[in-house]
């Protein structure tokens, strides 16, 4: 049951990963209910969701032909600021971190629920002088989602998808895009966690296959059908999830 629970999870969770961000809203929660302490849970669920995201961006190939090859340098940033954000977890107390989930787990909502304004705003916020410059403050952006994909991760991809909306009206070639830049960051991430003994192998392995099959039947669907209705969902677990995990830690 704890196997299938897992699995289950990542799948639904690889697919909101493919169509928009925040699937570790699912994924991480479930965890820490089955058990996982919350530091070894954090890094368990980024370790295993990287091949989703690969797996996303494989799906997304037909559209990333045509892209600016500028806008991969944003690997760069993505990887040093996944291994602040991985150096920072390991050094963090188990308590602190406990404390600090609710809180990561609302952020992560909030900014899913809020992410079509975020776009929005940013776009209505860009003048030409901006657009011009869009590799240099991009960069900078993305340095920040690397530390926080790095030490969290969750619904990191918002941030990076409104940033792509700015300079590329393709929404699939956006998602691909974020998936891309996503694996690098969850990659360099896993080296430190496994390097640091932070990973139950045994969930990683079931998660990993959940995400990937997710991921790539996600992206496929994402084509046909609106991702209103799995955002709604999502929100509504995130909120539910942060306020039982509240209830937990102060209990």
């Amino acid at each position: 049951m704890h196997a299938l629970l897992v699995f289950v999870a990542a799948v639904v969770a690889g697919a909101i990963n493919s169509i928009a961000a925040g699937g570790s809203l699912l994924t991480f929660p479930t965890l820490i209910w089955l058990g996982i302490p919350s530091i070894n849970a954090n890094a368990t669920n980024i370790v295993a969701i990287w091949p989703g995201s690969l797996g996303s961006a494989w799906a997304y190939r037909r559209e990333l032909r045509d892209t600016d090859p500028r806008v991969y340098a944003l690997i760069v940033p993505s990887m040093l600021g996944a291994a602040g954000g991985a150096i920072l977890l390991t050094r963090t107390p188990r308590a602190l971190f406990d404390g600090l989930v609710p809180v990561l787990i609302t952020f992560a909502t909030v900014l899913f629920m809020l992410q079509d304004r975020i776009r929005q705003r940013l776009d209505a916020l860009a003048g030409a002088a901006l657009r011009r410059h869009w590799l240099t403050w991009a960069m900078a952006l993305q340095l920040l989602v690397g530390i926080y994909g790095g030490y969290y991760g969750t619904a990191m991809g918002i941030p990076m998808l409104a940033a792509l909306s700015l300079t590329h009206t393709d929404v699939h070639q956006i998602n691909g895009l974020k998936n891309i830049f996503a694996v690098g960051i969850n990659a360099v991430a896993t080296v430190f966690f496994i390097v640091a003994g932070l990973v139950v192998w045994g969930d990683a392995l079931t998660m990993a296959a959940g995400t990937t099959v997710g991921g790539v039947g996600g992206a496929l669907v994402a084509r046909r059908i609106g991702p209103t209705a799995v955002k709604r969902i999502v929100v509504v677990i995130g909120f539910g999830m942060a306020v039982s995990l509240l209830l937990r830690v102060s209990m």
